[in-house]
């Protein structure tokens, strides 16, 4: 971490050490021996509540990364730009459920949905098992669902391979389960944020690409974004985060890219969105008629787009639907509604919405510090390319009318 950020950092917690957000940022940017030294003195603190879960779960990992020394997350094939093939993931013969990345885990290949409002890598037992996915330490996932978190355990694997890329010794969420939301597993996006992202669902590639330099930038070394994060606490789609984590500690990032800093955007980015990040979350602005902006959640893992029954009561009207379902990591969802007539703008898109889904998001907004409104999800975003700065948090929405037709086959 620069210099200038950990001066930053530092102020905030000098200023109010008692906020939890500024305590975690201060936390990750310890040193790993000080970061146990100050967890085990916090952890026999007597009043921490409800942080106690996620702080034991933390504490864990970190002493286990310990054992491993100079072992942490890394890429080692020599490759810095690199594209992929989407593979299709459909629910029956004839429907596309999502698409998903073909990733080798310690020799055994896979098919995981990728998703832009997961975290990390996240795969079932089975998976794990037939990979042999080294135990770390046990956390809890929590995804869509009122049943609660779901017992799981933090994994190492040795290599990971998508496409031409390699990475070694990296974390990986287990699921106690035989699927994970009903696929074998789960990758982020968010794993590759040290990579300009562009998702190109028209053409079904996965396209990784070097992020232009800040000005005064050195070179950096490129990781697979793949630290725990802290899921217990949080309530997600399909998805989840792989253990708790009060930062950005523990990925190998060049020293001068970490931390807190301000948006650059480069002059051939000047066409993306800003959108706003929260941890792997990335939040569009989006104006529904008449009402002011909200935020929506860029979620390729959940099928159809779906807003909150608040936001959707401002601009359309909203009724009891019994026929809608939605099941997440976390079992069902009991109360779901539907919404009427919705025109979404965001970026430099405009798209009509006959019949949204609508349930309660107040988990998300808890988590996040502000209010999100609702979710793009896989229905409308298999139309476009996105391209995905997580560094400066910029999206880009590209559409092709001429592309529909070929498309709607699915």
């Amino acid at each position: 971490m620069n210099k200038s950020a950990k001066a930053m950092i530092d102020k905030a917690y000098g200023l109010d050490s008692q906020d939890p957000d500024i305590r975690r940022f201060w936390i990750g940017s310890l040193q790993q021996s000080e970061q146990i030294k100050y967890l085990e003195d916090y952890l026999a603190e007597a009043n921490i509540g409800g942080e106690r879960g996620w702080v034991r779960s933390y504490l864990s990992f970190l002493k286990e990364q310990a054992k491993r020394h100079d072992r942490s997350c890394r890429l080692v094939s020599k490759v810095q730009n690199t594209d992929t093939p989407l593979v299709r993931l459909m629910r029956d013969p004839k429907h596309l459920r999502g698409y998903g990345l073909s990733v080798d885990l310690n020799g055994t290949r896979a098919n995981f949905l990728l998703d832009t409002g997961a975290s990390g890598i996240t795969v079932s037992r089975v998976i794990a098992g037939m990979a042999r996915i080294t135990w770390v330490n046990e956390t809890k996932i929590r995804g869509w669902g009122d049943e609660g978190p779901q017992n799981a355990y933090i994994g190492t694997a040795k290599s990971i391979r998508i496409g031409n890329l390699e990475f070694q010794n990296c974390p990986v969420g287990v699921m106690e389960s035989r699927s994970v939301a009903g696929e074998d597993g789960l990758i982020g996006t968010d794993v590759f944020a040290d990579f300009l992202v562009d998702i190109d669902f028209p053409d079904e590639k996965l396209k990784l690409s070097e992020l232009p330099k800040r000005p005064g930038q050195g070179d950096q070394q490129t990781a697979l974004k793949n630290e725990p994060d802290d899921s217990e606490k949080q309530e997600k789609s399909d998805k989840t985060e792989a253990a708790p984590e009060p930062g950005a500690a523990g990925t190998a990032s060049a020293a001068d890219s970490s931390g807190p800093q301000d948006r650059y955007i480069a002059p051939e980015m000047r066409s993306f969105t800003p959108v706003y990040r929260f941890g792997h979350e990335l939040l569009v602005p989006t104006k529904i008629g008449d009402a002011s902006s909200m935020l929506f959640l860029l979620d390729t893992g959940a099928f159809n787009n779906a807003i909150s029954p608040e936001a959707a009561r401002e601009v359309t009207k909203v009724g009891s639907d019994s026929d809608k379902k939605l099941h997440g990591i976390s079992g069902s969802v009991k109360n779901v509604y539907s919404a009427r007539e919705a025109v979404l703008q965001f970026g430099r898109l405009r798209q009509e919405n006959q019949d949204m889904t609508a349930f309660d998001m107040s988990g998300i907004s808890e988590s996040d510090g502000t209010e999100v409104s609702g979710l793009f999800g896989f229905v409308m975003l298999r139309f476009l390319d996105i391209k995905i700065d997580y560094r400066d948090a910029l999206v880009d929405f590209s559409y092709d009318a001429k592309l529909l037709k070929r498309l709607k086959r699915f």
